[in-house]
C-alpha cells in the first residue's frame, strides 16, 4: 500500500514512475490466497480510516466499488471467557477480495512483476538498479523510493547512507504465522470474527462472512505477533500443530480439517516513534512503509502520500 500510494500520487503530480515488484501481484500484505474451490484473505483482514486525507481517498475507492464497509459480528476471547466486542470502529475491506484494492491502484502504473531488486547504486547519472532476474537495469533514475520492510531496506541500502542504517536498525518488526482452514463441519459459533487474547492465536475470521466472498467456507487464523516471532523458523507442519491445538481449546472441532499455511516474516511493528517517511534530498532516496507510521493500512497509505508531497515540494 505504501508503494502504491506513493507511486500513484507521484504520477498524478507529473512524475514518470516505474515500479519493480518481486511478487506476482501488487497488493503485498493486503493479500488473498486462492485454492482449490476456496479463497481467503490471509494478510490484512480489514482497515480503518481516521485521517481526513485517507478518508477522502477511501470515498473514491468506495465510489469505484473496490472497497466497502464490513460490519462483522465481533467477539473477544480473554481470561477463558467469550464476550461481545464493544469496538465502535468502522471497518473496511476490499471487494470482491482484499487484494482487489491493490489491483485497482496498480492499473494506472507501469509495474514489472516478479522483478527482485538485489542491488542499488548511486552514480553520477542517477540511481542504477540490479535485479536477480535480468541483472543491471539500463535506465537510470533521478529518485529512488524503497517501499519494503525495514529488514530488507537494511540489507539493500545500509551502506548507502549512515542515517538509513540507523533508522532501519531501530525498527522492530515481527512475523506472523497464518493458517487458512476448511473445516469438515462448519463451526457452530455466533460470531464472524474474534480477537483472541492470551493465546497462541490472536485472530479468527470466517472469510465467507465478508461481502461478495465466494467459494467453499474458509477461515483465516492469525497467530499472535509475539508467538509468531519466537517461532518463526518452525516448519509449516509444526506451526499448524500448535495453532490447531489453540483452536481446539477455543472450542473449534479441528478433526479432518484442510489446512494451508503462510509465514509472513515481516507483518507488524516498526519504529517506536513514527515518522511517516524518510527522505534524503541529498541523494534523492526515500523510504516508505507501514513500519514507519504505526503498522496499519492507513499508516502505509499516508507514508507513501506524504513522501510524494515532499518530493514534489523539492522539484
Amino acid at each position: 500500500m505504501a508503494g502504491l500510494s506513493c507511486a500513484t500520487h507521484l504520477q498524478e503530480l507529473g512524475f514518470e514512475v516505474d515500479v519493480f515488484e518481486k511478487s506476482r501481484g501488487p497488493s503485498g500484505r493486503i493479500s488473498t490466497r486462492h485454492g482449490d474451490g476456496w479463497i481467503a484473505d490471509h494478510g490484512a483482514q480489514y482497515f480503518t480510516a481516521r485521517d481526513t486525507r485517507f478518508i477522502k481517498e477511501l470515498e473514491t475507492w468506495i465510489k469505484h466499488k473496490v472497497v466497502t464497509q464490513w460490519n462483522p459480528r465481533l467477539k473477544v476471547y480473554e481470561n477463558n471467557l467469550w464476550r461481545n466486542s464493544t469496538s465502535k470502529d468502522k471497518r473496511y475491506i476490499g471487494i470482491p477480495n482484499m487484494n482487489s484494492l491493490g489491483k485497482y491502484l496498480a492499473e494506472r502504473l507501469s509495474i514489472q512483476f516478479e522483478k527482485t531488486i538485489t542491488k542499488i547504486e548511486r552514480q553520477q547519472n542517477g540511481w542504477i538498479l540490479h535485479s536477480s532476474e535480468t541483472g543491471r537495469i539500463e535506465r537510470a533514475y533521478d529518485w529512488l523510493v524503497l517501499a519494503i520492510p525495514a529488514n530488507q531496506v537494511h540489507s539493500l541500502a545500509k551502506d548507502i547512507h549512515s542515517e538509513i542504517e540507523k533508522i532501519t536498525a531501530s525498527a522492530s518488526m515481527k512475523g506472523c504465522w497464518t493458517m487458512m482452514v476448511r473445516f469438515q463441519s462448519q463451526p457452530q459459533v455466533d460470531f464472524d470474527a474474534a480477537f483472541i487474547n492470551q493465546e497462541i492465536i490472536s485472530w479468527v475470521c470466517r472469510n465467507n462472512a465478508k461481502p461478495e466472498r465466494e467459494g467453499l467456507e474458509s477461515w483465516t487464523i492469525h497467530a499472535s505477533p509475539e508467538w509468531s516471532q519466537q517461532n518463526i523458523e518452525l516448519t509449516q507442519d509444526e506451526a499448524a500443530a500448535h495453532m490447531l491445538s489453540s483452536l481446539n481449546r477455543l472450542g473449534f472441532d479441528c478433526r479432518n480439517t484442510q489446512i494451508t499455511m503462510h509465514r509472513w516474516r515481516y507483518a507488524s511493528g516498526g519504529l517506536s516513534s513514527p515518522v511517516y517517511f524518510y527522505l534524503s534530498p541529498e541523494i534523492k532516496l526515500g523510504l516508505v512503509g507501514d513500519w514507519l507510521q504505526g503498522g496499519r493500512v492507513e499508516g502505509a497509505w499516508l507514508s507513501g502520500y506524504k513522501l510524494s508531497e515532499k518530493m514534489n515540494e523539492l522539484i
